[in-house]
């Protein structure tokens, strides 16, 4: 089985949790928690991130 890509590395989401998100609550929660944390200032994308995104 094909591994799903990386979407959040600061908080280790992939491309299948947010499908699944969306299909269980027809929109997707992860990315508004996504934002709160970012906006909070716990995002490490730069350090997490191989592209430094």
């Amino acid at each position: 089985m094909k591994e799903s890509p990386m979407i959040c590395f600061c908080f280790n989401y992939t491309e299948a949790d947010i499908v699944k998100d969306v299909e269980e609550n027809g929109i997707s929660l992860i990315m508004g928690k996504i934002k709160t944390a970012k906006q909070s200032g716990q995002c490490q994308c730069i350090s997490k991130n191989p592209q430094g995104k």
